[in-house]
């Protein structure tokens, strides 16, 4: 078996004294590990770094096998994220939201709108709302989309400015309103690519995004929000003051 494929690292662990096994996400085979020879060597080391693009062959003698791979850097971007804070944890947040997905799915659609995003994320305002609808997406992508389309309780497409909690469907300003304290927030630029965020719009995204995935994706598994995504929001908040 084999193939070659571009990919993004998500992360390397050490197996043995110089190798390495090395996950990526693959343009068209999904999540993928394969051991890396002499992957923490001097050569090897500054190229997989965690949000670098690289060039992957992969070969083992049956598919179900770890597998080895061979890799060539094609984009280090990874460097340039030591300069922002928020840069560093949000590529770490992002790498551990892949992780989620199954071993070896492909998401096309996805793997761009990362990829994308990895280019962006140096420029805290850009990365922002790019981060939040990239969750938003992700949910989709592991079957648990939001219906954002129409309100719930009177299929109007008007002044949607909540979710349901329980159903995950838009709700509109009226309908909503005896029960806003109970309504999670809908910032309009999740639902208009167009529309830059507002107010707490940022803050209201988050807060969206991490409310389902908590409870549709992680504590199924027993997993909580992890860390980097937490420290991700903070360094963007001293960066954007409206993400706090």
């Amino acid at each position: 078996m084999q193939w070659t494929d571009e990919g993004i690292v998500l992360g390397v662990r050490r197996h043995g004294e110089a190798s390495g096994i090395l996950e990526l996400m693959t343009r068209a085979h999904g999540r993928h590990l394969g051991m890396v020879r002499g992957a923490f060597g001097s050569r090897m080391k500054p190229i997989l770094q965690t949000g670098n693009s690289v060039s992957a062959s992969w070969r083992a003698r049956l598919d179900e096998h770890l597998g080895n791979f061979t890799v060539e850097g094609l984009r280090l971007r990874a460097a340039g994220y030591f300069g922002a804070p928020h840069a560093i944890y949000g590529v770490s947040h992002l790498a551990a939201l892949m992780r989620l997905l199954p071993e070896r799915d492909p998401h096309k659609s996805l793997y761009a709108q990362f990829e994308d995003l990895l280019e962006r994320l140096e420029d805290a305002g850009t990365a922002a709302p790019l981060v939040v609808r990239f969750e938003f997406q992700l949910l989709a992508e592991l079957g648990f989309g939001l219906d954002l389309s129409e309100c719930a309780a009177t299929g109007g497409r008007d002044e949607l400015v909540y979710v349901s909690p329980k159903s995950g469907r838009a709700v509109s300003r009226d309908a909503g309103a005896p029960y806003a304290n109970r309504m999670l927030k809908l910032p309009a630029f999740l639902r208009e690519a167009q529309v830059l965020p507002a107010g707490t719009d940022l803050a209201d995204g988050f807060a969206l995004t991490g409310f389902f995935l908590s409870r549709y994706v992680l504590e199924p598994r027993g997993l909580l929000l992890g860390d980097e995504r937490a420290h991700f929001i903070a360094a963007l908040a001293r960066a954007l003051p409206n993400v706090a």
